[in-house]
């Protein structure tokens, strides 16, 4: 027989089914179980039995693991969630059960009595049980049963919570909470070691953590490494040595916590940002990483910290705020990883059971558990890969953690960014599985609603890293209220407790003004003098007596081959599950896939067609040579890619690391094999296509050769990269790494310079340089059977009566008197190449090819996941507070009211507030004398909002009316995706898309131009300039936004009231920063406020979520701010989501909104929001209880987010209702009373812009030029690049000669500097979209400055530093190698065509970035588009070999063609050739001819000279001067000022490019469009005349 079913009833709280371990077990006897809330008396008189969530309570002998008559505990939640003592029954059951068990279900069931779910004993109710229910708990609550409540959830055609599993369900789901019974209970645990060995239950004692730092630091600039020894030598004089070497001082960040949290319990971890709670769960988690020193003992399952870091890793398990998984993998196979790597051996598992079907089992639990079964074929996705929900990623996360089996789970405020109704599902999830498993569980969450509270056992209350309490979670309430503290009304108890330390939040009663604590540290000494304190040291004495008896039974029933239980697999059986995981991932992409190897396909074919069929003469000499060079380092530098890779997937390594489901070592080894055939299929694609269409060798040994080294050479570079990603702790600095490696592995490959020109010093290069053992391989599979026919001009001397006998080839290795060159003797005299080191080679490149991949396992398993440190706040040098400032000098940490060192997670200032006293008395408010008051009233009517949508249209919003009026504050509200923000834009004016219609009036009239300069917008996403101080992005928005008619100094005067307004006057002077690194996530919301107040809004103010993100502290003191703007005569209108009834009862008037943007109440929300539960309870809504949050039910009773709602259509009531009449009237009444005034100056302003071009202009560069000031990393990187790279280049070629080679050098010289150009644009591309990102964002919408002083801002302020950093190239480079020897108005020269150089890139990174929506695309453009400047520009293809169809056009819009041969033409000016030995061509002369008189008249006409050899032949070099070797290239002296001028105006079309996408991007293809539609066209007819 089952319970009869649930009666229909609304609550969310009552939402769970999830079982509860008791907070307080340890203090139940076998016979009798006290009632769990001793003051629920009021709350049992209206329970109804029907209406319970059974939860299980363990009790004291049950954790103890002892044996014999065991009892547990079910209780029932009121309505409301409370735990009454109604809700306990003696020896009762369940009784859901079928009439019959299977044979193998009794068997499962026989074992309960034993251990794991003993019988259920409860105290006697005081509430009279009905005979039904009295005759269905007449027999013994088995482990199945229990199962089948603790499986429970939401089920698809009711929003109510099913209670227990009816006799009618299906064989399947008995079938899943059998299979639960055999995972978790006692049946698992008698065949399982695994069980039997777990570290059960957790016990801190005297924990105190350590870290390093003031929490405040200076902000850095590019002048701090100038400024580094005068300020040493200051803090020398002035403090002598030990202030110039003292290192920060040691902070406390956790002190002297104590504790335990026992199996089956759920912590919950309260305290705003900063207050320690992350430390607080690392450290649980064993994760110590980054601190100081962890002092006192944590012990899990009587196992110490250390031993369990060592041998039982995967036991404990943090999980970060995040949720980290592979976007492309499905919801199963994400999961089935999991169950492959921690399934269990064979000892462990049950008789009979193989891997593959526990995976198949779990797996169907773990899904039907969590209800995501619907979602198993779906990909989990990310911010660029459309996968799950937020909420139904979170599920997945928590459901990797339980196949864990993790004994003890930390989770860091991992409700961030869910609605109230999924982070519930949330916190019931965790529920089960803290119940199921058996686990500890802490939760940190920042914002917990009653119903969430209910469902954890113990709590514990963080401030300034004390513990302010620690113990059940009935019993906190009352224990503040016994300090003295008074709850409020309607205040949930979460929010009550992260009250009390707070001075402008809490509530004192009567009497106790005096005696409460005020400090943090006195609060602690008040609970370590505490009952509950002594009662929790009695508890853990207890526990601890438990777990020696359970490590006992542990060693015993722990076998040899158990001792360490680390990983589950075995290594091998690690690397075919990653491997087979990583295929997956990459195929689970196939869309990038294709597109890279389409790519790759589309490159191939431009190298083809360059090299297009090639002459195997020695006119193809050199093209065979590059051909061979552009293949191999094209495929190596795609492995660039990896480094992005490498560290956008690290954090899920670390992740997966501390589950224990691999070694990271194995997860290198994976992902190599994985490369192998992918790295094998695009170096086919790419080969194929070049290698055929270049002509070269075609036989099929030396075609697979070929293949072979390419493949073998692109996996070096994969795993080269990879490990550099490995071993190095940031992006930044492994990126300024690859810039130098990429730079020796160009050029120490033996094409651009080879072996026998290298310097000494850096010789050894090669040696250790992969690519250039296989270009060796390549050059010499190509030549070494090829013989070189020699042609004109490479056969001399030319003429009448010439013959072979009496002529020689110029190209090395030549014989005299013969015309054909042996391949093999060219690679041997040229490069020192020899074909019989082929196999020689790929075995070193294989060498390092193994080198690399061990060195990645290394590195990998060195990375140490989730270390902890403080956050800090970033002052501008000299607006430090003095006592801050005292503190960095000292190396102390301050103690005032500006203290910095909170906790391990804190900023500074975060305990500031939003001043005084709760009232809003307008006498002493200091709002009213800081804000301009606005006076205009906003009204709109008949708002419609349509989007074009799938071949049709959608409207989203549907006739709204309305009004903000100063001094009232207007809330928006509604269900998620009922349109707030739309709504919210559409009144802002900010739609720049689809078609919106109705009227918005300002006091009757149209809006003016000005309409989006006066009102100010705060958006959710609190977007600043990163490098500004709080004043400096307040004074930047009045300056710009505040009519030009006001002085400056006013508009500064009017900021710093702001600053006193916000209370944010101590850190006026601090950075906004990035979080972690700058200003909280409330100071940052606050300085968004305060920047649009700063523009004087002359209208309204509209936000959007300004809660969002925040703890409920923060939320109280943003939303009590906004009252008091209200107050002071502001208008707002503010979009929410499900406040707390607290902050609900500031506002004055509420929109809201039901699903398609419809309009289901408008109008005053009365006294405790009387007036809105009126409405709704006349109109057929359900009661609204007591103590109820209004503002969850309006929206439960509207049906929000409730898919099964079956109730009346709200927006059909609304717009029949008197009260939508009411409104309609009083907005026509202010139409009309409004218009009638006089017109005020505000409403009638048409300028667009408040300030001048000029102004804009010039305010925005100020900022830009102070914003790369102090990004002293982004310029210090740009400027070491430069200097690196110029050394590099000159120690290369230092000192270059004048042999024929030495000019090749010199060539090759200026090509390197080229070389430069794309590390340099990929610096320089994030900031412009930065700039982009904030002004598109924020800045364009409010009409602060246009779109040209944004562009100018963005581009003028790279052009002085790149030219400083282009001399500093030039300085180290020029003399000391090309220019060297060269006249003064040649080096000027080439100082002028560098600085142009500098302007270009500068300028063709900005165009790639202006049409490229993100940093992404932009950094694949970048060598698309480099490839096609630099591959036509006549060094790697002679203008002389290029195709026609190139030479013809592409050659000549080739930018860097000008700039080649302007710096070439003024280096090899004037300079005579000598050639070297191995140089010349030899050959006899005819008899009786000297060497001279027979090349005579040849060397007239093409120049080169001869001279008598030693041996009697005749030495020809080929070239005479500079200027003959490089008219070869199609290089003249002549043109170098026209070169000038041509590259010039290339620099100046690279400008109008980012002036003509930026304009586009930001608003002009918008605008053309709209000029271009039909509708458009038709009113410009009109507006004629015309017909239309």
């Amino acid at each position: 027989m089952a319970f009869p079913p649930p009666e229909p009833h609304h609550s969310n709280v009552a939402d769970s089914s999830e079982m509860r371990s008791s907070p307080s077990a340890s203090s139940l006897t076998q016979q009798h179980l006290a009632p769990v809330h001793a003051n629920d008396q009021q709350d049992q008189n209206s329970a109804d039995l029907n209406q319970f969530t059974p939860r299980t309570y363990a009790s004291k002998s049950s954790l103890n693991g002892t044996t014999g008559s065991e009892t547990t505990r079910v209780s029932t939640d009121q309505p409301r969630g409370k735990i009454s003592s109604a809700t306990l029954y003696q020896a009762s059951s369940i009784p859901d059960a079928p009439a019959t068990m299977s044979e193998h279900e009794s068997r499962d069931n026989t074992a309960d009595e034993k251990a794991g779910f003993e019988p259920i004993k409860n105290a006697k109710s005081k509430r009279p049980i009905s005979a039904d229910l009295e005759s269905t708990m007449s027999r013994k609550l088995t482990e199945n049963d229990l199962f089948r409540v603790l499986s429970q959830r939401r089920t698809s055609n009711s929003a109510r919570p099913v209670s227990v599993i009816t006799t009618d369900a299906d064989e399947e789901q008995a079938e899943i909470e059998r299979l639960m019974s055999r995972m978790f209970g006692k049946t698992r645990q008698e065949h399982s070691e695994d069980e039997k060995t777990r570290h059960v239950g957790l016990v801190f004692k005297n924990l105190t953590v350590k870290g390093m730092g003031l929490g405040a630091a200076l902000q850095g600039t590019l002048g701090d490494p100038f400024m580094l020894l005068p300020r040493l030598l200051k803090s020398l004089v002035s403090g002598g040595a030990k202030a110039a070497t003292s290192k920060p001082p040691v902070r406390t960040i956790l002190d002297d916590f104590t504790g335990s949290i026992r199996p089956g319990e759920m912590l919950l971890v309260l305290g705003r940002p900063g207050s320690g709670c992350s430390t607080f769960l690392k450290v649980l988690a064993n994760q110590r990483s980054g601190y100081v020193s962890v002092d006192g003992d944590v012990s899990y399952g009587g196992t110490d910290a250390k031993t369990m870091g060592k041998n039982y890793r995967g036991e404990i398990v943090y999980n970060p705020e995040d949720d980290l998984h592979y976007a492309t993998l499905s919801v199963k196979r994400t999961l089935s990883f999991a169950l492959k790597t921690r399934t269990p051996g064979k000892a462990s598992r049950n008789e009979g059971e193989s891997r593959a079907e526990y995976v198949k089992e779990f797996l169907r639990v773990v899904a039907k558990l969590f209800w995501i079964e619907h979602t198993m074929h779906t990909k989990v996705g990310d911010e660029m890969v459309r996968g799950v929900s937020g909420g139904e990623k979170k599920r997945v996360s928590i459901a990797e953690a339980m196949i864990t089996k993790a004994s003890t789970q930390c989770w860091d405020n991992s409700t961030r960014g869910l609605d109230a109704s999924t982070a519930l599902e949330y916190v019931q999830s965790l529920r089960s599985l803290t119940n199921m498993a058996g686990v500890s569980t802490a939760v940190a969450l920042y914002q917990a609603g009653e119903s969430l509270y209910d469902r954890f056992d113990k709590v514990v209350l963080i401030d300034e890293g004390q513990c302010l309490y620690y113990g059940p979670t009935e019993e906190a309430a009352a224990y503040f209220e016994g300090l003295g503290f008074s709850r409020p009304a309607r205040w949930t108890t979460a929010d009550f407790l992260t009250s009390v330390s707070d001075e402008h939040e809490r509530q004192i009663k009567a009497g106790y003004e005096d005696r409460i604590p005020r400090s943090a540290e006195q609060f602690a000494a008040a609970y370590r003098k505490s009952e509950i304190y002594q009662r929790n040291l009695s508890d853990i004495a207890e526990f601890e007596q438990s777990m020696e008896q359970q490590r006992q039974e542990r060693l015993a029933a722990t076998a040899k081959a158990a001792q360490q239980k680390n990983y589950t697999l075995s290594f091998y059986q690690q690397v075919l599950a990653c491997t087979h995981r990583q295929f997956l991932i990459m195929f689970g992409d196939q869309q990038s896939l294709v597109g890279k190897w389409g790519g790759i396909l589309f490159q191939a074919l431009i190298v083809g067609s360059l090299f297009y069929n090639m002459p195997k003469t020695a006119a193809g000499v050199f093209s065979r040579g590059g051909v061979l060079f552009f293949m191999l380092l094209f495929n190596a530098l795609l492995a660039l890619a990896e480094l992005t890779a490498a560290f956008s997937s690290r954090p899920i390594l670390l992740k997966h690391k501390t589950f224990s489901f691999y070694r990271p070592s194995a997860y290198a080894i994976a992902q190599t094999v994985v490369d192998m055939p992918l790295v094998l299929i695009q170096v086919l694609i790419f080969d194929l296509v070049v290698y055929f269409m270049a002509n070269l060798s075609r036989t099929p040994s030396q075609f697979f050769i070929s293949v072979l080294f390419l493949w073998i050479i692109t996996m070096n570079m994969y795993s080269f990269f990879r490990a550099l990603g490995a071993l190095v702790k940031s992006l930044d600095v492994a990126t300024r790494i690859t810039g130098v490696a990429v730079q020796i592995l160009i050029v120490y490959t033996g094409y651009l310079i080879p072996p026998q020109k290298m310097h000494p010093w850096f010789k050894w290069l090669i040696w250790i340089n992969p690519v250039q053992y296989g270009f060796e391989a390549l050059m010499a599979n190509e030549f070494y059977n090829l013989d070189i026919e020699c042609v004109s001009p490479y056969l001399v001397p030319q003429g009448p009566g010439a013959t072979t006998e009496y002529q020689s080839c110029t190209i090395q290795g030549n014989r005299p008197g013969q015309a054909i060159v042996k391949g093999a003797d060219y690679i041997k005299t040229a490069f020192t190449y020899d074909r019989a080191h082929l196999w020689r080679n790929f075995g070193i490149i294989t060498a390092f090819w193994i080198f690399f991949v061990i060195l990645t396992m290394i590195g990998m398993e060195l990375q140490k996941p989730h270390a902890g440190g403080g956050a800090v706040t970033i002052f501008k040098r000299g607006q430090a507070p003095k006592s801050v400032q005292k503190a960095m000098e000292k190396g102390s940490i301050p103690r005032d009211e500006e203290n910095v060192a909170r906790g391990s997670d804190e900023k500074f200032g975060a305990d500031e507030k939003f001043g005084g006293d709760d009232s809003a008395s307008s006498g002493s408010n200091p709002v009213d004398q800081g804000v301009a008051r606005n006076e205009a009233v906003f009204t709109y009517s008949n708002v419609n909002y349509t989007i074009p949508y799938d071949k049709g249209e959608r409207q989203l919003l549907s006739n709204i009316q309305g009004y903000v009026r100063p001094g009232k504050l207007t809330a928006l509200m509604g269900a998620s995706g009922a349109g707030k923000t739309t709504l919210l834009n559409t009144l802002a004016q900010r739609i720049n898309f689809g078609v919106v219609t109705g009227d918005f009036l300002v006091d009757g009239r149209p809006l003016p131009k000005s309409f989006q300069r006066a009102t100010g917008f705060a958006e959710q996403m609190d977007v600043h300039e990163s490098t500004a101080t709080i004043r400096e992005a307040l004074r930047f928005s009045a300056l710009l936004r505040q009519p030009k008619e006001v002085p400056i100094e006013e508009k500064y005067e009017y900021c710093e009231r702001i600053i006193d307004l916000l209370e944010m006057r101590s850190i006026a002077g601090a950075t906004i920063g990035k979080i972690g690194e700058g200003l909280n996530q409330e100071q940052r919301k606050r300085v968004t406020i305060g920047v649009e107040l700063a523009s004087k809004p002359e209208l309204l103010l509209f936000l959007d979520e300004p809660t969002s993100g925040l703890d409920s502290q923060a939320a109280f003191n943003i939303v009590r701010f906004l009252r008091k703007l209200a107050d002071s005569g502001q208008a707002l209108l503010v979009t929410i989501h499900q406040p707390s009834s607290v902050l609900f009862e500031h506002f004055d008037e509420l929109l809201l909104l039901k699903a398609g943007g419809r309009v289901v109440y408008h109008g005053p929300l009365g006294k405790d929001s009387r007036d809105l539960i009126n409405y709704f309870e006349k109109n057929g809504a359900k009661k609204c209880p007591p103590r109820t949050n209004p503002a969850e039910y309006m929206l439960e009773a509207i049906g929000a987010g409730n898919p099964d709602y079956k109730g009346q259509d709200w927006g059909d009531v609304w717009a029949s209702s008197s009260e939508h009449a009411e409104r309609s009237r009083e907005i026509e009444q202010i139409i009309g009373e409004r218009r009638n005034l006089s017109t005020n100056s505000k409403t009638d302003d048409n300028r667009e812009y408040a300030m001048p071009l000029s102004t804009q202009i010039s305010t925005v560069l100020h900022r830009t030029f102070v914003s790369y000031w102090r990004s002293p990393d982004y310029m210090i990187g740009k400027f070491m690049l430069h200097i690196v790279t110029g050394l590099f280049n000159t120690f290369t070629f230092y000192h270059i000669g004048n042999s024929q080679i030495d000019f090749q050098s010199r060539l090759f010289s200026i090509f390197m500097t080229l070389t430069i150009a794309p590390p340099l644009i990929q610096q320089l591309q994030p900031k412009y979209l930065e700039f982009r990102s904030l002004y598109n964002s924020r800045e364009s919408k409010s009409k602060i400055y246009s779109w040209v002083a944004f562009t100018i801002g963005a581009v003028v302020v790279e052009l002085p530093y790149s030219i400083v950093a282009g001399t500093l190239y030039y300085c180290c480079w020029w003399w000391g190698a090309v220019g060297r020897g060269t006249g003064g108005l040649a080096s000027f020269y080439a100082w002028l065509m560098l600085m142009l150089f500098e302007l270009f890139y500068v300028g063709f990174g900005q165009a790639i970035a202006s049409f490229s929506p993100n940093e992404l695309l932009a950094s694949i453009f970048v060598p698309i588009f480099f490839l096609f400047v630099v591959s036509f520009c006549g060094v790697v293809v002679p203008y002389a070999a290029l195709p026609h169809f190139w030479q013809s056009w592409m050659y000549y819009a080739t930018p860097f063609r000008y700039l080649l041969e302007g710096l070439l033409g003024v280096a090899v000016h004037g300079r005579e050739v000598v050639c070297a030995a191995n140089e010349f061509a030899r050959f006899s002369a005819p008899p009786g001819q000297t060497c001279q008189s027979y090349t005579e008249a040849f060397i007239s006409l093409s120049g080169g000279y001869v001279q008598n050899g030693t041996d009697g032949l005749c030495e020809f070099c080929q070239y005479a001067t500079g200027d003959e070797y490089v008219k070869g290239f199609n290089v003249f002296y002549s043109k170098k000022w026209l070169d000038f001028g041509i590259f010039f105006a290339f620099c100046i079309f690279n400008f109008a490019v980012v002036f003509l996408c930026s304009w586009l991007y930001l608003g002009g293809l918008k605008t053309i469009r709209a000029r271009l539609s039909p509708q458009a066209r038709k009113q410009k007819k009109i507006s004629r005349g015309e017909k239309v």
